[in-house]
């Protein structure tokens, strides 16, 4: 009974962890747009082309960073991640979930399966709480300067890194290993110990995976927009998730009544499945 069972919380950020897009905290204002001009123009090209909404903002950012001679570098990414706007309470969220699932059994470990940035993330001020960051990147040229999409992150790109958290994969390139079939015993995280966190469409996919193999999705929601707690509570009513709750991470959320709960469940399931084993 020693060995403890590990828990993996995922976080989707944009929307969950964060109010806006994490490009609206510094770089559209560096291209001397609005987050509305962004957008548009993002969506403009997305259905022009008929393509990807994630690929279109990525060359959409390559553009106008070139256009207005800003340089498209990791470390310039990674400042403007210093800016982004957190939900109340997301600062001190994981040492508070750290310290309940070290004293009540259980390991406590948190990812970001994200369609944005993974460079920007990197330069947040929460980035160092991450077992890993799964999310966009670009291919960097020998100065240093982004040249092309690297790893495009959509909604159902983003289950696969659910398959490489169970199995303790920490690459994006990996496509071998994820693939390799693995009794579930033997799976570093089993999805019934995980906890997915999303607040819309693009997360939908993997809360419907977390929940049909065990595990807990979760809904969040700005609690000033109506219209976020309206496709929260969608969610719910859909069966996409099990619970929706406000986007606060404070000690008396609900959100943290929610996660203490599903953790002490996970814990008692691993102790009475090890005593049935030993039985045998």
């Amino acid at each position: 009974m020693k060995k403890k069972p590990i828990v993996a919380l995922i976080y989707d950020f944009d929307g969950t962890l964060s109010p806006g897009n994490m490009q609206e905290f510094g770089f559209i204002q560096a291209i001397g747009s609005t987050p509305e001009e962004f957008w548009r123009m993002s969506d403009s090209i997305a259905i022009g082309q008929d393509a990807s909404n994630v690929l279109s903002y990525m060359k959409l950012m390559f553009d106008e960073a070139h256009k207005q001679g800003i340089p498209l570098r990791r470390d310039e990414l990674r400042r403007f991640g210093a800016h982004i706007e957190l939900f109340p309470g997301v600062r001190e969220w994981f040492s508070m979930v750290n310290e309940y699932g070290a004293a009540h059994g259980v390991r406590v470990e948190h990812y970001i399966n994200s369609s944005g940035l993974k460079e920007i993330i990197e330069g947040s001020p929460i980035a160092s709480e991450f077992k890993h960051i799964f999310a966009g990147s670009f291919i960097y040229d020998e100065e240093g300067e982004a040249e092309w999409p690297g790893i495009a992150v959509d909604y159902t790109a983003k289950t696969q890194f659910l398959f490489k958290i169970s199995k303790g994969i920490f690459s994006s390139r990996d496509n071998k290993r994820v693939n390799a079939s693995v009794d579930d015993d033997k799976k570093r995280i089993p999805f019934s110990h995980m906890i997915y966190f999303g607040d819309g469409e693009t997360d939908v996919p993997c809360m419907k995976i977390v929940g049909m193999f065990g595990g807990n999705s979760i809904a969040v929601y700005n609690p000033e927009s109506d219209k976020k707690r309206a496709a929260a509570m969608k969610l719910k009513r859909q069966g996409r998730v099990a619970f929706a709750t406000p986007a606060v991470f404070t000690k008396d959320s609900r959100a943290f009544q929610v996660v203490c709960a599903i953790i002490d469940k996970i814990r008692a399931d691993y102790v009475v499945d090890r005593l049935a084993k030993l039985a045998d």
